[in-house]
């Protein structure tokens, strides 16, 4: 039996950079569900559609063939064959992503692809609703967080580093729409499991964030 570790939390918390260094020391699978919806959103876009219009995104559906392949433990995102990993990472891709989400069919097209990845694979796999609805029976389910201020900070440094324009301001209004958007939509909305531990990663650095989550998970698993 594989084991599964989910992980829930909003966008920019930290997550996808902490489980990654987690799911290494573990010699676990990092599966980045957000990828996905982001890989959807993206096409949206490129096709010049609305993410917000359900009936238009849904018939892009079967023109869209989304892979995960897994190099040295480190998930690339493939969009009919052409790596996209780079491209889903956009404030546009993101928002898409959120969009998409809340729409029950993208939900369904990605939801096998989710579950069999974690049937075949020990993996850390995060996202929004991956203890809740994806892998309710997880071994370990976290809900990791951050302030949405913490996160707006974050991000700007990121983007500063990288040499693209930010406005502090306008990435908090983003990502305060996204948590609303993500928590009060009708289909799997973002929230923290019953059973799920609580890590908020605001006074966290990438490196002892990930030996916090380390610690959680091999504590969660001794039970």
């Amino acid at each position: 039996m594989a084991i599964n570790i989910a992980i829930d939390g909003p966008a920019g918390a930290g997550k996808s950079s902490t489980a990654k260094l987690a799911a290494k020391a573990l010699g676990y699978i990092y599966v980045d569900t957000g990828a996905l919806y982001r890989t959807v959103g993206l096409y949206s876009i490129r096709k010049g559609i609305d993410t917000r219009d359900a009936e238009k995104v849904i018939a892009t559906l079967p023109d869209i063939r989304v892979e995960l392949k897994f190099v040295d433990g480190s998930q690339h995102v493939f969009l009919n064959g052409e790596d996209v990993s780079e491209a889903i990472r956009t404030p546009e891709a993101s928002m898409g992503a959120s969009n998409v989400s809340a729409i029950p069919k993208v939900r369904e097209f990605l939801f096998e692809l989710q579950r069999s990845i974690a049937a075949e694979n020990n993996c850390i796999m995060d996202g929004r609703d991956i203890g809740t609805v994806v892998l309710p029976n997880a071994d370990v389910k976290i809900f990791l967080t951050a302030s949405p201020e913490e996160r707006a900070k974050r991000r700007y440094k990121e983007m500063i580093e990288k040499g693209q324009e930010a406005d502090y301001d306008e990435i908090l209004s983003d990502i305060n729409k996204r948590d609303y958007q993500d928590s009060h939509r009708e289909i799997a909305p973002l929230k923290q499991a019953e059973d799920a531990v609580l890590f908020d990663n605001g006074n966290y650095n990438l490196e002892s964030g990930a030996e916090e989550l380390l610690r959680i998970i091999r504590e969660q698993l001794k039970k």
